[in-house]
């Protein structure tokens, strides 16, 4: 059963900057999600330092997209111009990664028990953001917290009368003390599409490592591990067969106004993802659910 506000015993309301969030603080984690982009920018088990990336000068203000955390890339991924032409011809703006990661969510329901907390929020992408984008749509942001992992499921449930193409990501920050050794394992023998050396197909011979900018589009969604010099991280996905890579290198990181310059050098992205190919199609009033855990290995 649902546990109103005033109920609740770990979870409570915060505001950070201009932006409203709920926190909670149970005895074994605490989690920060924020009402605009349905935003986690926190999950730390007792006595452990974040397992999210959050920038040192990320903005918190309406409209601005945090920079860090797990923004979400909804309902489409990237440039508009790359995407699969059923998904494009509904994106009526130029702006990247779709418009739930500044939209204001509603928070749906709070559940809570010794071991867990979860946390759920909705956006109904109706024509509120006829300008943006034509379609019909729910998504149901799901996200569990216990001691040992955090996990999200987004459910996008078509509202229209017609089939609905979109791509999407779940844009998760990893922490890392540094970059150079640190890397992921999981992705040998997969094709990936690097977008740095003109969007060509390479595949992915041993672990993914890290020497400069990365930015790169694996057709897989196999279970992951990533590694980093104080970590060691387990990602498992649902519903995607795509993962993307990605860290700015000094070059990129010295344009990104709300970036450090030495910020790529502690930073790294998993996404586990719907994109390029692996778009999905739902018909009329169909839901398709994108998820990851990160757990210990």
């Amino acid at each position: 059963m649902a546990i109103k506000p005033g109920q609740w015993s770990f979870t409570r309301w915060t505001t950070v900057g201009q932006l409203e969030a709920v926190e909670v603080h149970h005895p074994s984690f605490k989690a920060r999600l924020f009402l605009q982009g349905a935003h986690l920018t926190q999950f730390a088990p007792r006595d452990e330092a974040n397992w999210l990336w959050v920038s040192e000068d990320a903005i918190f203000k309406p409209g601005q997209a945090i920079r860090g955390g797990i923004p979400i890339c909804w309902p489409w991924f990237g440039v508009p111009g790359r995407n699969p032409p059923e998904v494009r011809r509904r994106i009526l703006t130029g702006a990247s990664h779709g418009f739930a990661r500044t939209a204001l969510w509603k928070l749906e329901d709070v559940r809570e028990t010794s071991v867990e907390v979860e946390i759920s929020l909705s956006l109904h992408a109706n024509q509120d953001f006829a300008d943006a984008w034509n379609g019909s749509a729910l998504c149901l942001a799901t996200y569990t917290f216990t001691a040992d992992s955090l996990q999200i499921a987004l459910t996008t449930t078509n509202l229209g009368d017609s089939p609905l193409a979109l791509t999407q990501a779940l844009h998760t920050y990893l922490p890392t003390s540094d970059i150079r050794h640190t890397h992921i394992e999981g992705l040998e023998g997969s094709v990936f599409i690097d977008t740095l050396e003109n969007w060509s197909d390479f595949t992915q011979h041993g672990p993914v490592l890290f020497n400069g900018q990365t930015d790169r589009i694996y057709e897989s969604g196999q279970p992951l591990a990533v590694i980093t010099p104080a970590t060691e991280r387990s990602l498992q996905s649902v519903g995607s067969d795509s993962t993307v890579v990605w860290n700015p290198g000094p070059t990129k990181a010295a344009q990104l106004s709300d970036f450090p310059d030495a910020g790529w050098q502690r930073m790294l992205c998993v996404e586990t993802a719907n994109a390029l190919s692996d778009y999905r199609v739902l018909n009329e009033g169909q839901s398709h659910t994108i998820g990851v855990m990160i757990g210990r290995l």
